[in-house]
């Protein structure tokens, strides 16, 4: 909230002041924009997280700009169909490309129709300050609470530590009902800590000793996950005890300490030698005083598995609803725009910007993004109108864009709420520019791209529909039944071991994210992916048991009858779901490498 207020407001301020009020509401829209972005987390994720998108939608700007200037409107509709159509294949990659793609698409509807005095290179330049002060108040900013330590790294250690108290949470649910929400807790808490120690370093190598155990820490992190899923699929109750080691690592984390005294060991059964060993390495880990692995035993994607996802079946439909929708929604506008009877209204880009945030097929589902949208833009519009017509002009509007950037971090809960404070924001932003008081004709325009979005969204499309759910749970099978190959081939490499775990369980948790959004849709497209989420549970569970496999087959050299029978029934099962789901059939393990995995007395 601090980073909000200090954002768009400041920025428009300034714009105001230098006389440059153009390339101020340039750099406060940024702002705007970088702010929806900002998430809690590592200051080192937050580059890629807001930069990414940033660059992109200075592109759009810059295309917008020059297209507007020289293009007729259908040809400019047919372009900006165009971009609708890449931007929504490249969205499918992930979340950042995500806001890049939608980040593109709002910019060049803005650049194209809004009214500014900046133009071309500059604006885009302004453009990318606005957004480089926001990420610049990131990176800078103490996070509350922190001042005591190396603040650089706050949000590093609370995901790392985070990692060690779901361990123990999941390590107190084995047993009982809760088990398997506290894995996926688990799971989500291992993406996290992924993330923010993924992306860039404060410097060029690892920047110092904390940062390095910081690494260390989350390394020693994943044998201890592995022995905890293992105990969760024995399924039975474990020492109380075995949860007060994780939960003083966790401790030592967010201090930047070494370890105090670790509980006593449990060596009854393979997982829980497993976990001890994995108590100790991790105790060891963290005494060394300037220890650390500077190498993350994570799998990264290549450019080739984005270029899959984006052209991929899942991409190619996001893409066709996203170009059918932006583009239908430009030509409305267009058509509106140059009709006497509506006044030649100089506000048309919000018809086509609306769109995009409406249509974006990981935002939610559809029919509650429009319900909410609605709902919001008229409370949003309405409390403007109000605001506008009491705060004195241009100091009350450039304050009440503060306050609003300090409602932002808020608002993003909530679709609906997130729109009301943008709505008010935007229009503000737009009557210290010099246009007129717009809230009437926000809600007009708002309403008409709800209903675009609900019959384009809607229609038809070329191909098998739910691209996008089938395409991350085929993804997330290959993993699956990489990681089980690797286990029964008995490599002695932990690092790749551990790699392909955390992929496996990784591209699940999004399967699982993109299956509970498509079944929230309206009936129309939620039975596109009947069957999907079933496939997705026995996966879940194949991937439990092989992690049980691996910490066995570490204790003891080979598997029990127990463990080769369920690892059969469920490979019988994820071939059975994939044929009722229609989804391509994932290869078994070969033959050879379940040969080596030996039984108690049968290969």
């Amino acid at each position: 909230m601090t980073r909000g207020a200090l954002a768009a407001g400041p920025l428009l301020l300034t714009g105001v002041l230098s006389g440059l009020l153009g390339y101020g509401v340039l750099a406060a829209i940024a702002a705007m924009l970088a702010g929806i972005n900002d998430r809690p987390g590592s200051r080192r994720a937050s580059v890629k997280r807001l930069g990414v998108p940033a660059l992109a939608g200075a592109l759009g700007l810059l295309v917008g700009m020059y297209a507007g200037q020289e293009l007729s409107a259908v040809p400019l509709t047919l372009l900006f169909t165009a971009l609708g159509l890449a931007a929504g294949c490249v969205s499918a990659v992930g979340p950042v490309a995500s806001a890049a793609g939608t980040q593109l698409l709002v910019t060049a509807a803005v650049g194209a129709g809004m009214a500014l005095t900046g133009n071309g290179l500059p604006a885009a330049l302004a453009f990318l300050a606005g957004a480089a002060w926001l990420l610049l108040l990131r990176l800078a900013l103490p996070t509350p609470g922190s001042l005591a330590g190396d603040f650089r790294f706050d949000g590093e250690r609370e995901a790392v530590a985070d990692v060690y108290d779901a361990v123990a949470a999941l390590l107190d649910a084995v047993g009982t009902d809760s088990a398997t929400a506290r894995r996926a807790a688990l799971t989500a808490a291992l993406d996290h800590a992924q993330d923010a120690l993924a992306g860039p370093r404060l410097r060029r190598y690892a920047s110092s000793a904390a940062e390095r155990r910081l690494h260390a820490r989350f390394t020693a992190a994943l044998p201890l996950a592995e022995a905890a899923t293992a105990l969760f699929w024995a399924g039975e109750p474990v020492p109380a005890r075995a949860a007060r080691g994780p939960r003083l690592l966790a401790a030592a984390v967010r201090g930047d300490t070494g370890t105090a005294p670790l509980p006593a060991p449990s060596r009854s059964t393979p997982a829980l030698r497993a976990l001890d060993e994995a108590l100790l390495r991790a105790a060891e880990a963290f005494d060394r005083a300037r220890g650390g692995e500077r190498r993350l035993l994570t799998r990264r994607r290549d450019a080739g598995s984005a270029l899959r996802a984006a052209l991929g079946a899942g991409g190619r439909e996001y893409g066709l609803r996203v170009a059918l929708c932006f583009g239908a929604s430009s030509a409305v506008a267009q058509a509106l725009h140059h009709t006497r009877w509506y006044g030649h209204h100089q506000h048309w880009y919000w018809l086509p910007a609306t769109a995009v945030f409406l249509v974006k097929p990981d935002l939610g589902p559809m029919a509650s993004r429009v319900l909410s949208r609605a709902a919001g833009t008229v409370l949003g519009a309405l409390v403007f109108a109000g605001f506008a017509a009491l705060l004195p002009r241009p100091e009350g509007l450039i304050a009440l864009v503060a306050v609003c950037g300090a409602l932002v971090p808020v608002a993003t809960r909530n679709f609906g709420a997130l729109t009301a404070v943008i709505t008010v924001l935007v229009l503000a932003l737009v009557m210290v520019g010099g246009e007129p008081q717009a809230s009437v004709s926000r809600i007009g325009e708002t309403l008409l791209a709800c209903a675009i979005v609900l019959i384009v969204g809607h229609l038809p499309m070329p191909g098998e529909r739910g691209g996008g759910v089938r395409g991350r749970l085929a993804t997330a099978g290959a993993a699956a039944h990489a990681y089980l190959v690797h286990v029964l081939g008995e490599s002695g490499d932990r690092g790749e071991r551990w790699a392909l775990r955390r992929e496996a369980y990784r591209t699940l948790a999004e399967a699982r994210t993109a299956i509970a959004v498509a079944a929230a849709e309206l009936p129309a497209l939620a039975r596109h992916t009947e069957g999907t989420d079933a496939v997705a549970a026995v996966l879940e569970r194949l991937v439990d048991t092989t992690t049980a496999c691996a910490v066995h087959l570490d204790d003891a050299g080979h598997l029990t009858p127990e463990h080769t029978r369920r690892l059969q029934e469920l490979l019988n099962e994820v071939v059975e779901f994939e044929k009722r789901a229609g989804l391509p059939a994932a290869a078994p393990p070969p033959a050879r490498a379940a040969g080596t995995a030996r039984t108690s007395g049968t290969s």
